[in-house]
């Protein structure tokens, strides 16, 4: 265990190899953070550090399963063996794999909800000790437009990130008394490597998500990224519970011009 705690406020992130979790992660780095790069695939989080370093920041590998036995608290124990101390939590790692209800079946519930629900309530709860010791620690869910909409293909996300949603809510209200605030960043369509993992033509899924939005286009992980500082800077330390659409009006509904 490190006896001399740092310096600097600590975050861990979930899905930190790629997409919105790497653009977090350089985001709060330059933003004096010191980073706990939580993923599956050591070498994308090698590159995301390589990165963080370059802006002069700290960071802390940790290739893992969230959805193993013990993995919550393993990555708690490795964050203050490492740094001393844990201010914020992101939790954006997250699974989708579109289908319809026909599609169903038990191997595909759990995937999405070991990942999607259960792994940040696990990593919330193990997390919390350190939390309170914090002067200024928040925990920002990464939900999704998913969450309050319908779209086709998408009823097991969408159903994950809605309790998502609920679990920053009822977060929020339980530990604001322990000055712990909990907000949730929902994007809406993100140029990420998560749509790779649904669909075979991406030009296709692009156009299409695309024209989804009002505003006309999709969103970058670093747009989403400067979102999830907003949430746990000091300056909107009033803030809590609250779950913000960072979506270009996806959330709004199909535009008349797009889709009839």
């Amino acid at each position: 265990m490190s006896t001399t705690p740092s310096s600097k406020p600590v975050a861990i992130i979930t899905g930190a190899g790629s997409g919105i979790g790497a653009a977090a992660a350089r985001v709060l780095a330059a933003r004096d953070y010191s980073v706990v790069l939580v993923g599956r695939r050591r070498e994308l989080l090698e590159e995301v550090k390589r990165d963080v370093l370059k802006v002069g920041g700290a960071a802390h590998l940790v290739a893992i399963d969230l959805v193993g036995d013990g993995s919550a608290e393993a990555i708690v124990n490795e964050t203050i063996a490492t740094f001393g101390r844990l201010d914020v939590l992101v939790n954006n790692a997250a699974f989708i794999q579109t289908g319809s209800l026909d599609d169903v079946n038990a191997e595909l519930v759990d995937a999405h909800y070991d990942v999607n629900v259960r792994a940040p309530l696990l990593l919330a709860k193990a997390s919390l000790d350190h939390l309170r010791k914090s002067p200024d620690a928040s925990i920002v869910n990464v939900g999704s437009s998913l969450g309050s909409m319908v779209m086709p293909g998408t009823m097991l996300y969408g159903s994950t990130k809605a309790s998502l949603e609920y679990l920053t809510r009822a977060w929020a209200y339980q530990l604001a008394a322990d000055r712990i605030r909990v907000n949730c960043v929902a994007p809406g369509v993100i140029d990420t490597p998560i749509h790779a993992t649904y669909s075979d033509d991406l030009t296709a899924t692009y156009a299409d998500l695309a024209r989804r939005v009002p505003m006309g286009r999709m969103g970058t992980p670093e747009e989403v990224a400067e979102w999830i500082w907003i949430v746990i800077s000091p300056s909107t330390s009033w803030s809590t519970g609250n779950v913000i659409h960072v979506d270009g009006g996806h959330v709004l509904g199909i535009p008349e011009t797009a889709g009839g």
